[in-house]
């Protein structure tokens, strides 16, 4: 696979050619970019995805919703439905999209909408929130946030990589100049100093921006719409583990790491189950899943025994709470 990819390379020099000159275009005004006079927070990357993106939504939630009345704004990727539309509890995956969903589950009290062009999406949310959060519209030029976070995985920076179909960036790497702040995401539990300070040289922040480096933390329990259990549950009984992620490999490595017995099953992300997937899911007796795998394989819960392992984003070299007074500052500088 990899030396297919590279004999795409050819196509990756167009690509980046042409989302260099879209760049181009909106740094220089030729395409218009709108700006809003209340904190619009964009949290995004430059690759296709695994990056870590929605445990960084549920951590700036978290950080502003006792403060702030908080959006969340999203695309809602693979849902089956168009234009603005509020996410409420009662909603499918299929119709808002699954990490969406998550948002609105895991924080009833804010406000979860989906929409595919942001500026209608602002506007529709601008007199029903202070603070709204873009997920993953790095990309999306038309809007011009208070706050760019860009995240970037520990085992795949983004100076690592290239340009799509070669390589996963979906933009030049010097696009990351528009960041304010840089999150490592995904980093091992025992990284070192001089591994930081390593992967600091590499990616080279500019004098305005700010570099994090961050774990994914695993909660002790297990959940489902109904009970919580502790992950010691899962003890010597077998399960089957379902994921339709960017990059299980953590997880996996997590679950092993504790000792537990199963097998395993992945799905492309965003993966839509199919009736006869669903069919053979439905046969397992027990089912661990992801939080945002779980939105899409709810309905099989009345029969099968099925669980999801929580997630967050835990900031590294107890720098938490200088970067969510970052992100308080930028919000009160554009309040």
């Amino acid at each position: 696979m990899n030396f297919l990819r590279k004999l795409l390379f050819p196509f990756s020099i167009l690509y980046g050619g042409i989302t260099a000159l879209r760049n181009f275009f909106y740094n220089k005004g030729i395409l218009k970019s709108k700006s809003y006079d209340f904190p619009v927070i964009c949290v995004g990357n430059l690759s296709t995805g695994g990056t870590g993106k929605s445990p960084m939504i549920e951590l700036l939630v978290s950080f502003l919703k006792d403060t702030n009345k908080i959006a969340v704004l999203s695309r809602g990727y693979k849902r089956k439905s168009s234009g603005y539309r509020e996410v409420l509890t009662k909603s499918t995956a299929e119709e808002v999209g699954d990490e969406p969903l998550q948002f609105k589950k895991k924080f009833p009290e804010i406000t979860v909408a989906v929409c595919e062009d942001r500026q209608t999406g602002i506007e529709e949310l601008q007199d029903r929130a202070d603070v709204i959060l873009l997920d993953d519209a790095f990309q999306h030029r038309k809007v011009t946030a208070s706050l760019n976070i860009l995240l970037t995985s520990f085992d795949k920076l983004y100076v690592d990589d290239c340009m799509l179909p070669a390589g996963n960036l979906r933009e030049p790497k010097f696009g990351a100049g528009r960041a304010d702040i840089i999150v490592v995401t995904k980093c091992p539990e025992s990284i070192s100093n001089s591994k930081i300070e390593t992967i600091k040289r590499k990616l080279k922040p500019k004098s305005h921006q700010e570099l994090y480096f961050s774990k994914i933390g695993y909660a002790s329990e297990i959940k489902n719409a109904k009970e919580e259990k502790p992950l010691s549950y899962l003890k010597d009984r077998k399960f089957l583990l379902v994921t339709g992620i960017a990059n299980p490999k953590p997880l996996i490595e997590f679950l092993k790491g504790e000792g537990l017995n199963f097998d395993e099953k992945s799905f492309p992300d965003h993966h839509n189950f199919t009736v006869s997937e669903i069919e053979e899911l439905q046969k397992q007796s027990l089912i661990l899943t992801t939080e945002k795998d779980f939105m899409r394989l709810q309905p099989i819960s009345n029969t099968t025994e099925i669980y999801y392992l929580p997630i967050k984003t835990v900031i590294l070299k107890d720098e938490e709470a200088k970067f969510k007074s970052s992100i308080e500052k930028a919000i009160k500088e554009k309040s």
